[in-house]
């Protein structure tokens, strides 16, 4: 049996069902013919490449296995409805009394390999997405800064073209599109710094490409509405003044 990670690798345009094969480069060894395709299965890790599996059955007593290493142990897979420790007991029974010599030992759910695979991507994750976090904090923190020392510059100007019949709505369209500019720059430079530092990051990513589009997309959109946010605020405060109080302070 091979799974379907082997046979597009060895018969990429064909089916591998019936197609023979010499296990390891070896030429004296018998044909060994594939008889089935099962689902791949990420021994190696989840951000391993899938190479191949093939399966073999288990030699009985008395035959020589074609492999002496892989024949030190077997793995024993149980699939159970209930809960797996309950079951534990019968299972080891039953191995005693198949043999009484076989060492039961390694005994772990499915749910635990897979927490134990993902341990690892899973505290890079969390600490990739801390620093984003404080990262898009620092971010909002300083373009309301820079808005807001922008606003309070520019506050006679804005006073001006609100006494000489400017509207609100206009005035605020002009300041928080000149932030926005600023902002669509650097949310620019950044796409492309995240696209050249892709390789860097693909260890990191499991079932999302280094270059998703909708993972590109989503975060723009989500600094571009943040940005948005920081620089409406400053502006929306900068109308509110009267302009006379203003330019009576000036």
């Amino acid at each position: 049996m091979v799974d379907e990670a082997w046979a597009r690798r060895f018969f990429p345009n064909t089916s591998a069902l019936g197609k023979r094969l010499k296990e390891g480069g070896c030429t004296s060894c018998p044909w060994t013919t594939v008889v089935g395709v099962v689902k791949t299965v990420k021994y190696a890790g989840l951000d391993s490449p899938d190479d191949g599996t093939v399966y073999r059955p288990i030699p009985g007593r008395g035959v020589k296995p074609v492999d002496e290493g892989v024949a030190r142990f077997r793995y024993l897979v149980v699939r159970t409805m209930g809960d797996p420790a309950a079951v534990l007991p019968s299972v080891r029974q039953i191995v005693h009394d198949l043999d009484p010599a076989l060492p039961f030992s390694d005994v772990a759910t499915i749910d635990d390999l897979v927490g134990r695979a993902l341990e690892q991507p899973r505290s890079l994750s969390i600490l990739v997405a801390g620093f984003a976090v404080v990262a898009l904090l620092l971010s909002l923190v300083g373009i309301y800064g820079v808005m807001a020392y922008y606003v309070q510059q520019h506050a006679k100007d804005i006073s001006i073209r609100l006494a000489l019949g400017g509207r609100p709505r206009r005035v605020v369209g002009l300041v928080v599109g000149q932030g926005m500019m600023v902002v669509a720059a650097g949310v620019g430079v950044g796409l492309l710094a995240a696209l050249l530092s892709a390789r860097m990051l693909s260890s990191l990513l499991f079932g999302v490409g280094t270059a998703d589009s909708l993972t590109f997309a989503g975060v723009t959109t989500l600094l571009l509405t943040i940005a948005l946010a920081a620089c409406s605020v400053p502006a929306l405060r900068a109308v509110a003044v009267e302009p006379a109080v203003v330019l009576r302070n000036e």
